[in-house]
């Protein structure tokens, strides 16, 4: 079997609408590796965007998932509950940032857990309006695309999106955003677009993903925490892609002073298998009546069985400490690299969850051909990277945090060498 031949079947098969960004077709993967149909390995450095944090196949997450399927596969929490469902709501209402008590909703998959932190903050304040940030993505559901902060390819073609979502700039200093600017940009819109008693909550990532790894500053998210007791709105935390160890904590919003109202969460929490939640203080969460809240498949007791064994992952095997280690190291190389690669403008990231940025050096404007050009070139190598950004012109680097030291610094090789060799190139041009 190979790859070309599934591609010929997929562009029958399958929508054009999935954008695809390798045509490599997977057959099995362990940890930090995968090998196509072809047989040919590859350093996975993209964790299904963030999604295996405890590596592919981590062998106490498929035991746990093994013991489950013994048991059973699907009820319904709303129909039979179970026991585990209740013991990681427990577990995450101890973890999740926030010096109050707290309670959590399962779903299946980040956008939903988005749409639902959405329907429980207006339940509770009994307002509409919400405000999100440029640069920011939350889905691609209805919700999620008009929170979303970026047209291509999330907008492009679906029409009207939905009422009373503002948006702000996200303070970016590289690009010339201060925190002053957008909390300017804030005030200006409750003078101009909505008055601040319509707006039911303010939602960002602390660190965005798909946006290009941009961290929210302290002293902005002080600020907009101070704006929102100010104004009686609740802030939102979408750790979607942040959770679960990647940034160096358990949370991203654990490397701040103040805390969000509601967290959404889910990629890594499952180590693979779908399952989001959405955990917040307890009287805000309880704002929806009974039915308001849930879904068919939300809590799946494969997923919840998965998620009880990464948290006990992240524990035993310290990963909060490694990530630490891993991006450090990483950052390090490519420090090291800055001369022989002038296109780099930036290098970011707690913990592992890094990213590097590109700007062409005759233009000094963002380069997604260099950053194309970049992961392409490692890909060839057997390196699997992911760019993102407004200008497509960043690569973050999302590998697992267990990967083996010997295939990280392969890994590394392969990076610097693909780096290199897109600046010598562009070089000519």
């Amino acid at each position: 079997m190979l790859n070309c031949d599934i591609s010929a079947r997929k562009n029958e098969a399958i929508s054009q609408g999935i954008g695809m960004m390798t045509q490599i077709y997977a057959d099995r993967a362990q940890n930090s590796e995968i090998w196509d149909v072809e047989g040919n390995r590859y350093i996975d450095f993209s964790s299904g965007i963030a999604v295996l944090n405890t590596g592919h196949r981590h062998p106490k997450v498929i035991a746990a998932v093994k013991e489950q399927l013994d048991k059973f596969t699907h009820t319904c929490h709303q129909v039979l509950p179970y026991e585990n469902y209740v013991r990681l709501a427990e577990r995450l209402n101890a973890i999740v940032p926030g010096n109050f008590e707290k309670k959590t909703v399962f779903v299946s998959t980040g956008a939903e857990a988005v749409e639902n932190a959405v329907k429980i903050a207006r339940a509770s304040t009994g307002r509409n309006a919400i405000i999100a940030f440029s640069g920011g993505f939350h889905g691609r559901t209805f919700m999620g695309m008009s929170l979303t902060g970026k047209v291509a390819p999330y907008k492009l073609g679906f029409g009207s999106m939905l009422n009373d979502i503002f948006h702000a700039p996200f303070p970016v200093p590289l690009h010339g955003v201060t925190v002053e600017d957008s909390l300017a940009a804030i005030e200006t819109l409750f003078k101009a677009d909505v008055d601040p008693s319509r707006v039911a909550a303010i939602i960002l990532e602390p660190i965005q993903g798909e946006g290009g790894f941009y961290e929210a500053p302290p002293a902005f998210l002080e600020k907009l925490r101070e704006l929102c007791d100010r104004h009686g709105i609740l802030l939102i935390a979408d750790e979607v892609q942040t959770g679960f160890a990647r940034t160096g904590k358990m949370f991203a919003m654990n490397h701040h002073a103040v805390a969000a109202d509601i967290t959404t969460m889910a990629k890594s929490l499952a180590g693979g298998f779908p399952l989001a939640a959405v955990t917040g203080r307890k009287e805000i969460m309880d704002a929806p009546k009974p039915g308001g809240l849930g879904g068919t498949y939300g809590g799946n007791p494969l997923g919840i069985a998965a998620a009880h064994a990464v948290l006990d992952v992240i524990e035993d095997e310290q990963l909060c400490e490694r990530a630490n280690s891993l991006g450090k190291k990483l950052k390090q190389r490519l420090e090291k690299l800055r001369n022989a690669v002038p296109e780099m403008v930036d290098i970011r990231g707690p913990g592992f969850m890094n990213a590097v940025e590109f700007n062409d050096v005759k233009t000094g404007l963002p380069s997604a051909e260099f950053a194309n050009a970049v992961r392409m070139n490692a890909q060839k190598q057997g390196l699997i990277l992911l760019t993102c950004g407004v200008h497509g012109n960043v690569i973050r680097f999302l590998a697992p945090i267990t990967i083996q030291d010997e295939v990280f610094n392969e890994a590394l090789d392969i990076l610097e060498n693909a780096m290199q060799h897109a600046s010598s190139e562009a070089g000519k041009k």
